[in-house]
């Protein structure tokens, strides 16, 4: 009788350590999304901001006032980080081919200094961007893998969207094998 009370209580204390150590796993991925997606919403309002910067400089030279008229009501759109990237990926777009279409708003030195901090910018985006999309992947295969997926079960843990096509699409992909 004592030894299968020691051998219950061995195999309860393996279980909730299994337990522990993979919420454990979950939380760590938690805070390195969280860390991540409040990143990506800094930079994505220093994009804002530069394109914001970029409108007056535009409409001046052009001698118009269509630039980018709707950035100026994206704050009362409430937009998630994930519209918000796609939304000012289009802005980012528009401008480029505004440029493109008039070469001589590349004469403009404060215009030029814009487009620098927007190129620094974009590459910060991309760095956060996929150093979420990578903890996702962590996250995700936690959620899909056992012993994990018990704990994701109990804990109510879903899997978490990517920012790109490209990583579900490869997570999808290991999923299925």
């Amino acid at each position: 009788m004592i030894i299968i009370a020691g051998v219950v209580s061995v195999i309860f204390i393996i279980l909730i350590s299994v337990f522990i150590i993979n919420h454990n796993k979950f939380q760590f991925c938690i805070i390195k999304i969280d860390k991540a997606e409040e990143d990506i919403g800094m930079y994505l309002n220093m994009k804002k901001n530069l394109l914001d910067r970029t409108i007056p400089i535009i409409n001046k030279e052009l001698k118009s006032d269509a630039f980018l008229n709707d950035l100026a009501y994206v704050e009362e759109k409430n937009f998630n980080n994930f519209e918000m990237h796609n939304y000012l990926k289009e802005c980012y777009n528009k401008l480029f081919k505004t440029l493109d279409d008039n070469e001589k708003l590349l004469k403009s030195d404060a215009l030029i200094r814009v487009l620098d901090d927007l190129n620094d910018n974009e590459e910060e985006i991309i760095g956060a961007i996929k150093f979420y999309n990578d903890t996702v992947v962590e996250f995700n295969k936690l959620v899909v893998s056992f012993p994990s997926k018990i704990v994701a079960l109990l804990c109510h843990y879903k899997n978490k969207e990517f920012y790109n096509n490209e990583k579900r699409e490869i997570f999808e992909i290991l999923n299925e094998r």
